[in-house]
């Protein structure tokens, strides 16, 4: 299925925005196609610059793909359950939380972005393992309904976004 034909009722309007950051390809391009993207500007960081913050109370370029990184692994956990059919309600996660007691400025940069790449790698195989049938699936996240494919193209639309804030707000890096 590509990112056009992705019904909208099977994600909340919340998420439009980053489904509307994705060319119109498969799932599966689109998970390749978003981490290649965010990848090319990661690596072009340089390490003395992984602690700017481009305004006061916004994230670091480290705390920033930390949360992508977080963002990856809760989704796909969502995307796991919806896909094999369970039906609990699945709560939101506070990304603020999440990233208030991550403890970035003592992770080497170096291994952040392996540890990006293995889990969307992961994710793009788990995603790849899927029937048509488990994607199509309807769960419930955070008090919406979410198919399964949805929560795969939100995980592309997301770090599609954040690829053009660093590009945009950070500004190393190419132009990716």
């Amino acid at each position: 299925m590509r990112v056009s034909e992705l019904p909208a009722e099977e994600y909340n309007d919340y998420y439009a925005g980053y489904i509307d950051q994705i060319p119109d390809v498969s799932l599966r391009s689109a998970l390749d196609e978003s981490a290649a993207a965010l990848l090319e500007y990661l690596t072009h960081v340089p390490e003395n610059h992984v602690n700017y913050r481009y305004a006061p109370g916004k994230w670091t370029v480290k705390e920033c793909l930390q949360h992508i990184i977080d963002t990856e692994r809760v989704f796909a956990g969502r995307a796991l359950r919806i896909g094999r059919g369970d039906t609990a309600p699945l709560p939101g996660f506070d990304q603020n939380e999440f990233a208030s007691v991550a403890k970035v400025e003592d992770r080497r940069w170096l291994d952040m972005i392996e540890e990006f790449r293995v889990v969307r790698r992961s994710n793009t195989i788990l995603f790849k393992s899927l029937t048509e049938e488990d994607l199509a699936r309807i769960g419930h996240m955070s008090g919406n309904p979410a198919s399964c494919r949805a929560i795969g193209f939100i995980l592309c639309g997301h770090v599609f976004h954040h690829a053009k804030l660093y590009r945009e707000k950070y500004g190393f890096g190419t132009s990716a």
